[in-house]
C-alpha cells in the first residue's frame, strides 16, 4: 500500500509540476494579492476541482475494467503513450509569462473562483492528465492500493496549490523565468519515470 501512496503523490507531482495557467494563476494570486488569506478562494477551487477531476477519473475507469477486463491493458498502453508524450512536451515548453498574472491582481472571490474554475475544468491538459494518465495508472492497483494511490494524487493537488500561493507571496514579482524552465525540464524527468513504472506493472498483469 505504501508503495502505491508513494507512486500516486510521485506520478501527480509529476504531472503537476509544470506551471500551465492554472498554477500560474494561483501562484500570481499569492504573489499579488494584499494578504495570503485573499489567495484561499482561489486555492481551495483549484483543489476541489482537481479532486473531482481525479475522481472521477479513477471510478469511472474502474467502472469501465470492471465489466470489460481487457480494457485495463489497453487503457495501460493508453496511459504510457499519454505519459511519454506529455514529457515531450513539457520538456520542450518554453516558458513565456502568462496573462493571468496581470489579470489577477486584486480580484473579488467570485471571479477568482470561476477563473480558477475555468482554468482548472476547462484545460484540456488536465483532463489528459486526469483520465489518460492518472485513471490508468489506478489499474495497476485493485481495492486498498488503488485508494491508497487515489488519496496520494489528491494530496499532492491539496499542498502543491497552498505551496503555490506561498511561494507566490514569497517571491512577490521577482521573475522566475529560468526557475519555471528547470521545473518543467525536472517534471518530464518524473513523467517519464512514471512511465516506465506503468510499463512494469502492465507486464506484471500481462
Amino acid at each position: 500500500m505504501l508503495s502505491a501512496f508513494l507512486h500516486g503523490y510521485r506520478l501527480s507531482f509529476g504531472l503537476i509540476l509544470p506551471l500551465g495557467p492554472q498554477n500560474v494563476f494561483v501562484f500570481s494570486q499569492g504573489a499579488t494579492q494584499p494578504r495570503l488569506r485573499r489567495a484561499l478562494p482561489v486555492v481551495l477551487t483549484a483543489a476541489l476541482a482537481d479532486t473531482a477531476l481525479i475522481l472521477v477519473a479513477v471510478l469511472g475507469v474502474s467502472a469501465v475494467v470492471l465489466t470489460v477486463p481487457w480494457v485495463k491493458i489497453v487503457l495501460g498502453v493508453i496511459g504510457v503513450c499519454f505519459l511519454l508524450y506529455i514529457g515531450w512536451v513539457t520538456w520542450r515548453s518554453e516558458v513565456h509569462e502568462d496573462d493571468a498574472t496581470k489579470l489577477a491582481h486584486q480580484w473579488p472571490v467570485r471571479r477568482q473562483i470561476i477563473f480558477a474554475l475555468s482554468v482548472s475544468l476547462l484545460n484540456p491538459h488536465a483532463i489528459l492528465d486526469t483520465i489518460g494518465v492518472i485513471g490508468t495508472s489506478s489499474l495497476a492497483y485493485a481495492s486498498g492500493e488503488r485508494i491508497a494511490f487515489t488519496a496520494a494524487c489528491i494530496l499532492n493537488s491539496w499542498v502543491w496549490f497552498f505551496a503555490l500561493a506561498v511561494a507566490g507571496k514569497l517571491v512577490a514579482r521577482t521573475r522566475v523565468g529560468p526557475v519555471r524552465q528547470w521545473l518543467n525540464r525536472a517534471s518530464a524527468v518524473i513523467i517519464w519515470i512514471s512511465a516506465v513504472y506503468l510499463v512494469y506493472n502492465l507486464a506484471r498483469i500481462a
